[in-house]
């Protein structure tokens, strides 16, 4: 058969709808679960995907050549309809972090339910890529650009219009692709049945999308992460984060602060506004109208605790959120103050939408707001800054690119405090605020080695006499979090006497703990870590793993080892309940999906060793299961190196997958020749090309991270491409060279190996976050080379076997 104009285009779209549903449930997830629900979204894409071409495999008569192009239609008809009725089934179901293994039955049932648009859409992508043998490599290459394209249209689509009105427009592209697939099929009804489910998600989606521009759309969240949705005043989503404000802008209330001392008093009132990220981390927004009384409340809590001690500073703020750590530098009479946040939305509900009732900071002369990850900005910084504010801006939220990397965070990396210190006048205070609680101080201790280690590293030798850790404990009373806040203050040079005689005046007085300072310690531990001697000894005999995160384990908030997974006592010392289930819910996942992968081999092997040898497609099965963990493996630890490198969430979503999917199609589209692809002894050489690339590459790239972190944007994009398009054109090139290969020796097994690929790459997507948190990102990515060296090897068995004509 000869795969049509309509069949290109049509398979473009279904693969450009498949990944932005892909994506988008890592948004949704991220709402409606908790961040580390998010990477479920991967898994259960290509699982459906591959049950979808399994169902092609153990149906040959159902799913004959000559039926193909029609089934395609359908399936992408079937995938479209289901997209909507999943999507509305999961807003009903309420998934909550589970605390025994009988609360996964909900999350299972999510899975079963979103899983269900992934079969039909693998049965049609299975189809595409399977039935239509001698046009292999250009197919493949359509399916990886749409799937480019598809991640880079969801970032436009989520700046118009929100989550759910999302849903409905990638419904649209499948049904559109269900409308092309038919066009020059005898059936007038198929054609007729698509176009009008086209037109229906067309004007649902353009509807809604002007609802929500007016704040009042039809479709809501009905559940949250935190419980039952309430309606906000003001909601907008984008790639990496749904924001929404909430509260009554004229009615006071009692200033809201985790850290606010106990003995302010509950008057004078102040009206707030409370604005939620991915429904769990909220930050607020406070009325001002230029007296500094209406703000007092700020100089009582334990975050602005540097402003004491470093007056007529110029101060940056890491995650300016709702502008209060702003508010808080002016109101200490600061001599400026630059406020670095990566969320554009943020960023114009505080000065735009709500910018009368927060007294449009940003027009303040002392003001500088900044849209962009602190971390880039301030390594391009020159002039230094007298204190670096980074105060509770965690947000457990998932990236859309991110989703799989599970809890890391580049702020809080050996790294990234090194270079925090190079950019401290000598005077400078880096101040940083957690959760601290009292019987649970692993994350303390871990962020106290961290400061250890950059002081010893910035040639510190007494690092103690350049910490401060002060606490401030939660009262009993109801509603309150059971954390309290603690400070970290971690000075450029020795703190003098005079600061520490302040800083002891201020806590006693708002009633602060001073847990360490140079001279005084209420916990042995503390003191042990912050005297610097033997750090990696000490924080490796540790219970817990409290060794200083690096940018190649940048998982600050992972204090497990692998050693401690099925331990009770190692769960019953970590930090918290919702970073735990985290590392829980990958071991269940992993358990899961090696499982499933295992059924999906198992299984069919019982039908094909009916039709051929089983010996036969032995190479081919094991070349398949190697490109599908390796090319997942090296995506995802490239993704997880080059976020920290590109700054933005929406840069590594773009350009990394991207730039990848891209280069992959363009690496399949260049195995294509005559009537097929090349052929077996080029098929060898392009293979040993590709390990030798992926070798080079892996080996050059931190070091080109690291020479261009202080350049601009654009270069920093440039040097990412450069590193990720040679890689993604020799992985691209693996799956038509084995296809051929398989078309040409075992045609009747295609879809089940087709099928292989997309359940490995399940594996390998859950096995690259469980490597990258135990052994480091560049364990992960050159695991997947030695992937590639298996598939490798496969491929001359398989192009060197023998093989008994098909019948």
């Amino acid at each position: 058969m000869i795969a049509t104009r309509s069949t290109y285009i049509g398979l473009f779209l279904v693969t450009l709808a498949t990944l932005m549903f892909e994506i988008l449930l890592t948004r949704i997830f991220s709402v409606t679960m908790w961040y580390h629900f998010a990477f479920m979204a991967i898994s259960v894409a290509m699982f459906g995907m591959t049950v979808g071409a399994l169902l092609v495999y153990l149906m040959p008569g159902i799913f004959r050549p000559d039926r193909a192009v029609k089934q395609m239609a359908l399936a992408s008809l079937g995938f479209s309809v289901t997209i909507v009725i999943s999507f509305l089934m999961h807003l009903n179901l309420r998934v909550e972090t589970p605390d025994s293994f009988a609360d996964f039955y909900p999350i299972a049932l999510t899975y079963l339910v979103i899983s269900l648009p992934f079969i039909f859409s693998g049965t049609a992508v299975c189809l595409a890529l399977t039935r239509f043998p001698q046009q292999i490599s250009k197919l493949y290459a359509v399916d990886l650009a749409g799937a480019a394209v598809g991640c880079i249209s969801l970032i436009f689509l989520l700046r118009i219009t929100d989550g759910l009105t999302a849903v409905f427009a990638v419904a649209f592209c499948a049904a559109l692709g269900a409308l092309i697939f038919s066009l020059g099929q005898q059936r007038r009804e198929l054609l007729r049945a698509a176009a009008l489910l086209a037109l229906f998600l067309a004007s649902i989606s353009v509807w809604h999308t002007g609802a929500v521009r007016y704040q009042n759309p039809l479709f809501r969240l009905r559940w949250v992460k935190t419980g039952p949705s309430a309606h906000p005043i003001h909601e907008k989503w984008n790639s990496f984060s749904r924001i929404a404000v909430s509260g009554n802008p004229n009615t006071p209330e009692e200033p809201f602060g985790w850290g606010l001392s106990s003995v302010y008093p509950s008057e004078p009132s102040v009206r707030q506004l409370r604005l939620n990220i991915d429904a769990s981390a909220e930050t607020i927004l406070t009325a001002f109208s230029g007296d500094w009384s209406e703000v007092e409340h700020l100089k009582y809590d334990i975050t602005n605790l540097a402003h004491y001690i470093r007056p007529d500073s110029r101060v940056l703020v890491v995650g300016a959120g709702g502008g209060r750590d702003v508010l808080s530098a002016l109101a200490f009479d600061q001599k400026s103050v630059v406020a670095v946040e990566i969320n554009e939305d943020i960023l114009d509900a505080v000065n735009r939408k709500f910018g009368n009732f927060t007294g449009h900071l940003d027009q303040n002369p002392k003001v500088l707001f900044v849209n962009d990850e602190a971390r880039s900005y301030i390594a391009r910084q020159r002039d230094p800054f007298d204190m670096i504010q980074i105060s509770l801006i965690d947000t457990w939220a998932a990236t859309a690119a991110g989703a799989l990397v599970l809890t890391e965070n580049s702020l809080y990396t050996l790294e990234a405090w090194k270079l925090f210190l190079e950019r401290l006048t000598p005077r400078g205070v880096l101040s940083v605020s957690r959760w601290y609680h009292q019987k649970r101080t692993g994350g303390f201790y871990r962020l106290t080695s961290l400061a250890t280690a950059a002081l010893l590293q910035s040639g510190i030798q007494n690092p103690r006499e350049h910490i401060i850790i002060l606490r401030k404990s939660n009262s009993p009373q109801e509603g309150e979090p059971p954390l309290g806040v603690g400070t970290m203050l971690v000075g450029r040079e020795p703190f003098s006497a005079e600061d520490l005689d302040t800083l002891k005046v201020i806590a006693q007085r708002l009633r602060f703990e001073l847990i360490l300072t140079p001279n005084v310690s209420l916990d042995p531990t503390f003191t042990r870590i912050a005297s610097g001697k033997d750090l990696d000894a000490f924080t490796a005999s540790y219970p817990m793993n409290i060794s200083p995160p690096t940018d190649d384990r940048p998982f600050f908030f992972y204090l497990t080892r692998v050693r401690d997974y099925f331990s009770m006592k190692a769960w019953q010392q970590g930090l918290g309940r919702h970073n735990l289930s985290a590392v829980r819910i990958l071991v269940v996942v992993l358990i899961t999906v090696v499982s499933l992968t295992g059924l999906a081999i198992l299984f069919p092997l019982l039908i094909i060793s009916r039709r051929t040898a089983t010996t036969e497609a032995a190479p081919l099965l094991l070349f398949f299961t190697a490109i599908g963990c390796g090319f997942m493996l090296v995506e995802i630890s490239q993704m997880q190196r080059l976020i920290i490198f590109l700054g933005h969430p929406t840069y590594s979503l773009s350009v990394v997958l991207f730039s990848l999917l891209l280069a992959g199609g363009i690496g399949s589209y260049l195995t294509q020749r005559g009537g097929g692809a090349v052929g077996e002894s080029s098929g060898r050489w392009r293979l040993i090309t590709l390990l030798c690339v992926l070798a080079l590459f892996g080996a050059i790239t931190p070091a080109l991270i690291q020479n261009f972190e202080t350049s601009t944007t654009p270069i920093r994009i440039l040097v990412a491409g450069g590193i990720l398009i040679p890689i993604g054109i020799f992985m691209g090139m693996a799956f038509p060279l084995g296809m051929s290969v398989a078309s040409a020796r075992v045609p009747q097994a295609t879809p089940w190996l087709w099928g292989i690929n997309g359940a490995t790459s399940v594996c390998a997507s859950v096995f690259a976050v469980a490597i990258a948190l135990s052994w480091g990102i560049s364990v992960s990515y050159w695991t997947g080379c030695a992937f590639y060296a298996l598939a490798l090897i496969s491929y001359l068995w398989a192009a060197g076997k023998k093989y008994k004509p098909a019948n």
